[in-house]
C-alpha cells in the first residue's frame, strides 16, 4: 500500500473515530457521576494512542507514511490551541475546577501561542532539539491535563467536578482531540530524531575526536 492509499485510511479513520467520539457523547456513554473519576473519558484518551504505536510499530508502510508527513503542517495544527481560554471562562463561571482548568487553560495558550513559530523557524535540522522539546511540552501539557482532569475530583472531593468534560461539546476535547494531537506531537519527534544533526556539531565532534 502506498502513500496515498494510506492517507486515504488514515482519513477515513480519523473521521470514524470523530463521529464515533460525537455519537457515544451524544448517548452519553462517557459521562459519569461526579463523585466518580472519569475513567471512559481515559479510556478514550489512551486507546487511540495505543493504537497508533501499535500499528506505527508493526507496520513498515504506515511508518513510512507517517513519516513522510509534512512536521510544519503537524506543529501548525497545534495553534487552535489557544482557545484553552474557553478552559479558563468556564472556570470563572465554576463550571471547572481551577486545579484542571487553569494549568490545561494556560498550557494550551502557551503552546497553541508558539506552534506558529515553532513550525516556522524551529522545524528543521539545524533546530532539532528546540523542537524535539516543543514537542515533548506540547505532550507534557496534554498528559498533565488528562491526568488533572481524571483525578480533580479525588484532589478536591468537595470541589467543583469535571463531569462538564464528559458531555458534549466538551467531551469531543479529552475523547478525540487530546489523543490526535499527541499522536501529531509523536509523529514530528520520531521524524526530528531522524534529522541529520547541525553541521558545526559534527566537525566539532571531528576536531575533538582528532585532538583526543
Amino acid at each position: 500500500m502506498n502513500n496515498a492509499k494510506y492517507g486515504k485510511l488514515t482519513a477515513a479513520l480519523i473521521a470514524t473515530w470523530f463521529i464515533f467520539s460525537l455519537s457515544a457523547s451524544a448517548f452519553h456513554v462517557f459521562k459519569n457521576e461526579p463523585s466518580h473519576p472519569p475513567l471512559g473519558v481515559g479510556l478514550a484518551v489512551v486507546i487511540p494512542i495505543v493504537t497508533f504505536l501499535l500499528w506505527f510499530t508493526i507496520s513498515a508502510g504506515f511508518r513510512q507514511f507517517a513519516m513522510s508527513l509534512n512536521p510544519r503542517t503537524l506543529t501548525f495544527v497545534h495553534s487552535w490551541r489557544v482557545a484553552g481560554f474557553v478552559f479558563l471562562v468556564l472556570y470563572t463561571y465554576g463550571i471547572l475546577p481551577g486545579v484542571f482548568a487553569l494549568p490545561a487553560g494556560w498550557g494550551d495558550i502557551l503552546i497553541g501561542a508558539t506552534a506558529s513559530f515553532v513550525a516556522i523557524t524551529l522545524a528543521t535540522p539545524n533546530h532539532r532539539g528546540s523542537f524535539i522539546l516543543w514537542q515533548v511540552l506540547g505532550i507534557s501539557d496534554l498528559v498533565m491535563a488528562v491526568t488533572l482532569g481524571t483525578l480533580a475530583n479525588v484532589i478536591e472531593p468537595q470541589g467543583t467536578t469535571t463531569a462538564a468534560m464528559t458531555v458534549l461539546p466538551l467531551s469531543l476535547i479529552p475523547t478525540f482531540a487530546v489523543p490526535l494531537l499527541i499522536v501529531l506531537h509523536m509523529i514530528c519527534i520520531a521524524q526530528a530524531r531522524r534529522w541529520p544533526e547541525r553541521e558545526h556539531t559534527r566537525i566539532a565532534g571531528h576536531a575533538t575526536s582528532i585532538a583526543g
